[in-house]
């Protein structure tokens, strides 16, 4: 018999053993998950989102499965129906333009004539000295570019295509994760609360930070990036610039970055408008961009989200480039929330340290 001393069944030993057994079997299953690791972190991230809906459901229907149920078909009905029908517009208009530029009913190299000939002779000779005044060539360039993207784009419809299966294995299983996440939401965050090796209070607090910049930066930056395509996209469209809904969804993509925004896309239509002589539609843009487009920011993210949350701008831009390097387009959300995760853990160990007296300084 194992006497009650042994050191091979000493406490410590047990927990240290469990311990390393758990963050090991953690490591496998991520590494299992990394295949619809977008699709886990999407339903995570939407239940999150939801969640306050959810309970509203919860409180009218007994039956948490079918609060459940309700709540999922309305994210669906408000969120991936609409999305789904905006994808589709986007990649024909795509399409369409870059077939009309390849037959030459649309011509870059013109319209860039036009503005460089309403330029001031002292801004053409500027130009001039970089060689940028050299339509032809610049024209040959752009051909080329275009040439280039059309075949990129083609191949990337190829691509998606090819992995149409993938695509809705991992959609169902967003929903199917989503579906419990909803249903079994308060058991399932009380016993993470619980196996967290911290006190309640600080795993509470970790929680309740990783909830509220989920909500953040979905509500706050995705919702609000896609208010700003879609005002931009009206603007076009309005304008009767060709691609309305194309260049609505790049003005979209492009505000989720702090530093660039949506006016990289409305800014070299407004100038174009000006230079070749349609100041009213110029003018008008350059008014609709600056006060509407550019307001939504500061006055529908307080709104949505408030202030405690907001990261700062390098943050936010950093975060999001490198997310989207490392995670693809799942990256403009979950680099945010790794940033602001991370922030808040030095936050709680400063608190932390703060309150012990021998901490070291």
């Amino acid at each position: 018999m194992t006497s009650p001393l042994d050191p091979m069944r000493s406490p410590a030993l047990e927990h240290k053993t469990l311990l390393w057994l758990a963050v090991g079997f953690t490591v496998a299953f991520a590494w299992v998950l990394w295949p619809v690791v977008g699709a886990v972190l999407w339903a995570l991230f939407l239940a999150i989102v939801f969640w306050p809906m959810h309970a509203h459901c919860r409180r009218l229907v007994r039956s948490p499965s079918l609060a459940a149920l309700l709540t999922l078909l309305s994210i669906v009905v408000i969120v991936i129906v609409p999305l789904t029908l905006v994808s589709v517009s986007v990649v024909q208009e795509a399409s369409v333009l870059f077939q009309k530029t390849k037959t030459g009913e649309l011509q870059p190299g013109r319209y860039l004539q036009q503005v460089l000939d309403a330029l001031p002779a002292w801004a053409q000779s500027v130009l001039q000295r970089f060689g940028v005044s050299d339509i032809p060539a610049l024209g040959r360039r752009v051909g080329e570019l275009l040439s280039r993207s059309s075949q990129f784009i083609t191949t990337t419809l190829l691509g998606f295509g090819q992995n149409t299966l993938n695509f809705v294995v991992s959609f169902f299983i967003m929903l199917y994760v989503l579906y419990f996440l909803l249903r079994d939401g308060k058991a399932l965050s009380a016993q993470v609360e619980r196996s967290i090796p911290l006190h309640r209070e600080q795993a509470n607090e970790l929680l309740t930070t990783f909830a509220a910049v989920v909500r953040a930066t979905v509500k706050g930056n995705v919702v609000v990036a896609l208010i700003q395509g879609a005002l931009g996209g009206v603007a076009f469209w309005w304008l009767d610039v060709p691609g309305a809904v194309l260049w609505g969804a790049f003005m979209a993509l492009l505000s989720l970055l702090p530093a660039v925004g949506a006016a990289i896309v409305w800014g070299p239509v407004a100038l174009y408008k000006l230079f070749t002589g349609d100041i009213v539609g110029g003018i008008g843009l350059v008014v609709w961009g600056t006060l509407v487009i550019g307001l939504v920011d500061n006055v529908v993210r307080p709104i949505l989200v408030g202030r405690e949350t907001s990261l700062p701008d390098y943050v936010i831009l950093v975060a999001t480039v490198g997310g989207i390097g490392l995670f693809g387009l799942n990256g403009f959300v979950i680099g945010p929330v790794i940033a602001a995760m991370f922030i808040a853990c030095w936050e709680l160990l400063n608190k932390v340290r703060s309150r012990t007296p021998d901490s070291p300084q």
